[in-house]
């Protein structure tokens, strides 16, 4: 993967382009962006893991439309939801689908929306780089681990509790917080629901987790592939098995769904009213879908096939 620079940008970006938000917006000749110049704002919130595709497809867009501000924020899967179902942003970028208490929030509010899907994406499993001991994790062992008091009651676990073999020394663990949709997605799959090791630090910021995990020799942590191969100078993915083998994060696995059961989809969801009455919410939609490929490996995460993409497009313009 390209080193990419939108990670060392994406929080002076974010905080520049909220700033600088305006308000209200339309094309300047009035109508579908055809050509013309295109102004006002687009505004973005929700998940870390996602964050970087859209900061990375608002940067380009400002060379097509300098005059359109898009704000990216990075609240977390729940946090973006929480404001895109009262009506407070245009698009909500998600790591998990909408969830039936969202749904109704958004319909009670007068909500209608769109589900995108915009890349593939592999739940990294991480230990610091000079962690030479683990070789895989089973499913099984990851939900001992994260799982509260599933290692004699304590929820302080140690590495030779896992295999003997192992050192004896404590687990340092590190998670998304509860408002992030890698969390929902880890609870689903790893710890069916079951409440997490008490002793995980948790933050809704991967780039927090990365340098918690980079910081100490005992560590396991979990975010998004893009986070891991951006820090891979930092960090090691450690192979899952699921029961056919250890496999490792990587495109090919990902996107095959090999690596299971941690590959998934990354979605955007649009307000459906916006698309409507802002033309520079339809454009955005629109330079995101048809740039989406390009964004999602740019900043390191995996391609939807080109022909999802299409289908996409095609559903996106029977909107306006």
């Amino acid at each position: 993967m390209k080193k990419n620079k939108w990670f060392a940008l994406a929080s002076v970006t974010s905080a520049v382009l909220a700033f600088t938000t305006a308000c209200g917006g339309g094309a300047e000749q009035g109508g579908e962006n055809g050509g013309e110049q295109l102004s006002g704002n687009v505004v973005v919130d929700g998940s870390s893991t996602v964050y970087p595709i859209v900061e990375a497809a608002a940067e380009a867009y400002a060379g097509e439309q300098p005059d359109v501000q898009v704000s990216v924020g990075l609240s977390g899967t729940g946090g973006g939801f929480e404001k895109f179902t009262k009506g407070e942003t245009d698009f909500s970028n998600a790591s998990r689908p909408i969830k039936d208490e969202e749904k109704k929030a958004a319909e009670q509010n007068g909500i209608q929306f769109e589900e995108f899907k915009i890349a593939f994406d592999g739940l990294s499993i991480l230990v610091h780089k000079d962690n030479d001991w683990v070789d895989y994790l089973t499913v099984d062992e990851l939900k001992k681990i994260f799982t509260s008091g599933a290692v004699n009651g304590d929820d302080k676990v140690k590495w030779s509790d896992i295999r003997p073999e192992w050192p004896n020394e404590e687990i340092k663990l590190f998670s998304p917080g509860h408002d992030s949709g890698t969390f929902d997605y880890f609870d689903e799959v790893i710890l069916d629901g079951q409440p997490l090791n008490k002793t995980a630090q948790l933050s809704e910021d991967d780039n927090v987790l990365v340098q918690g995990i980079a910081g100490d020799k005992n560590a396991l942590g979990y975010f998004g592939f893009a986070y891991y191969t951006e820090n891979k100078d930092k960090l090691r993915a450690v192979p899952i098995d699921n029961g056919n083998g250890p496999v490792e994060p990587t495109h090919e696995t990902i996107q095959s769904g090999e690596y299971a059961p941690l590959s998934r989809p990354l979605f955007t969801y649009v307000s459906v009213k916006a698309l409507k009455e802002k033309p520079q919410v339809y454009d955005f939609a629109k330079f995101l879908l048809e740039n989406g490929a390009e964004f999602a490996e740019e900043v390191g995460y995996v391609a939807l096939p080109q022909e999802k993409y299409d289908e996409q497009l095609k559903k996106l313009e029977g909107l306006k």
